[in-house]
């Protein structure tokens, strides 16, 4: 399929998937036009990696993961250094850290909202 089509399935801009291509998160083949194609597979890589960055994960880190990541839930390193294991945990962290933040906000707006239909 072409960038705009790519486009279309997964809602990342031309420009965004692009971006991905430069930072090695997905790969496409070049046609002898010179235009971009890509496989059915990198629908849900790109739906991945739109995922991990809402997540807070940085590019950087994706791209070393991505490869982990072709069966559901499973990551395995085979050599995994101490400092990509230190660097995960420390993502790991401040993703709990934004899960608590935003819990807390949707329980304060969820209470909100209650009190607000309570007095209607």
């Amino acid at each position: 399929m072409r960038i705009g089509e790519l486009s279309e399935r997964t809602g990342a801009s031309r420009r965004l998937l692009r971006y991905y291509e430069e930072q090695g998160l997905i790969v496409a083949e070049r046609c002898a036009n010179g235009y971009r194609s890509y496989d059915e597979p990198t629908v849900d890589r790109v739906l991945q990696v739109r995922g991990l960055l809402d997540a807070g994960l940085p590019t950087r880190i994706i791209k070393q993961i991505l490869p982990c990541l072709d069966k559901p839930r499973t990551i395995h390193f085979e050599h995994a250094t101490p400092e990509m294991i230190a660097t995960l945990e420390q993502e790991l962290s401040g993703m709990s850290e934004r899960i608590s933040c935003l819990t807390r906000n949707r329980d304060a707006i969820a209470e909100y909202l209650e009190a607000v239909r309570v007095d209607r």
